[in-house]
Order: structure tokens, then sequence, then C-alpha cells
């Protein structure tokens, strides 16, 4: 049987394309204690992958007197300095296999919760046309859990999201994707994933090849 390749792929971004955790939880923990709070690791989790949004609101409840939009530049901006200063940190794998998607013409879509501004910085980095598509925080009405994102990715795209494979770290990013339809491919970071739905966990992306990718919408379909 002919494997058939997914009609795209759709790649989350901080933590999954770009190891950048860890500039947000320096940016959150610098914003906190600006306003004489403290910060504390497990705050830290709580936000991984969630809506900026979602995350401002948080904030607020720990004492930051500022409003939702300025807590969200902030972040961002302190973000956007620190890949400045240090570069992109990139996930094992992952350029390579966005590369080998490039040159086998799947389409493929950022789908992160940033900023469109801070997901510009990443891709400018990227030493090839990477993207078709690219949905951002500020481009939908809802965030990660909620399968908007993805949903719109593949409408930008004019494809089947039921046709797609996704990538992702985090809880509220699996969510999102899963309940969207496609085909969701779990690489755990800084979070544990083996509770969390999703078609395939994989330690890593280091080796991961299109085909790989394109077996398990395959494997979907022939058990559907």
């Amino acid at each position: 049987m002919t494997t058939r390749l997914p009609a795209a792929v759709l790649w989350d971004m901080d933590g999954t394309l770009v190891d950048t955790e860890r500039y947000w939880m320096a940016a959150e923990e610098e914003l906190i204690e600006s306003f004489g709070g403290s910060w504390t690791h497990e705050d830290a989790l709580e936000l991984v992958g969630s809506g900026l949004w979602e995350g401002a609101a948080f904030f607020q409840a720990k004492g930051v007197d500022l409003d939702l939009d300025t807590i969200v530049q902030r972040l961002t901006e302190r973000v956007r300095e620190q890949l400045r200063e240090h570069g992109v940190p990139w996930r094992p794998g992952a350029r390579e296999l966005l590369l080998a998607l490039r040159e086998a013409s799947v389409p493929t879509a950022l789908v992160t919760m940033s900023l469109r501004s801070m997901a510009d910085d990443v891709v400018s980095a990227i030493p090839f046309e990477a993207f078709d598509v690219i949905v951002t925080g500020d481009s939908v009405e809802n965030a990660k859990p909620h399968p908007e994102p993805y949903l719109l990715a593949a409408a930008l795209l004019d494809v089947d999201i039921a046709e797609c494979v996704a990538i992702e770290d985090s809880p509220p990013g699996l969510a999102s994707a899963f309940a969207s339809g496609a085909v969701t491919i779990a690489v755990p970071n800084i979070l544990a994933l083996d509770d969390e739905p999703s078609s395939a966990h994989w330690p890593t992306l280091d080796g991961a090849t299109v085909a790989d990718v394109a077996a398990l919408l395959n494997e979907r379909e022939a058990t559907a």
C-alpha cells in the first residue's frame, strides 16, 4: 500500500519548534517581582501552552496592576529581547523535520498562542520558507485548548483537518489539536504528557522522518 502524505502538518511553536519556555518563565518571574510578588516554578508550569490573555488574568490575580493587553505586550517584548540576546533555541530534530516536510511538498502551518510579532521573529530565523500559514494568539477569538486555532489553520490552508497532523508539547495544545480532529503527536518538553489525548507519544523529534509522520495518518485511516 502506498503511504499517503498528510494534507498538512501543523506545528506548535513554544516548546515544540523552539525551546523558549525558559524565556517565558524568566519574563514572568521578572514581571511578578516588579510588583512585589513571588513566582514559583509550579506557577510557571500552570501557564505552559495557555493563551496569553488567559495567562494575563492569572498575573492580575497575583497582584500585577496592569491591564491585560499591557501584560501580554510586556511579557512578549521581554521574551523577544531574550531571543535577540541569546538566539533562537531550536528543539532537537524540529528544523530538520520541518525542512524534510517542505522538501516533500507537504503544506505546513505554525499554530502558536504567542503574538504575531514574536512568531515573525522565530520564523525569520529559519533559513528556508518554513510555513504557508501562521496562526497566532492575536488572530483567534479562542485560545488553546479550544480547537479554533487548529481549525483556522486548516481552513486557511484549505485542507481537511482530519487529514492533518499536529505536533504539540503541552496539555492545552494537545487538547486543542485533538479536539480539532487532527492526528496529534505529543512530544514532551518540560511537562509529562502520558495522560493527555493524542494519537502518538514521541520522546523527541530527533531522527523523525516524513514517513514516520505520514504513517500515523495512514494508521488512523486503516483502523477507521
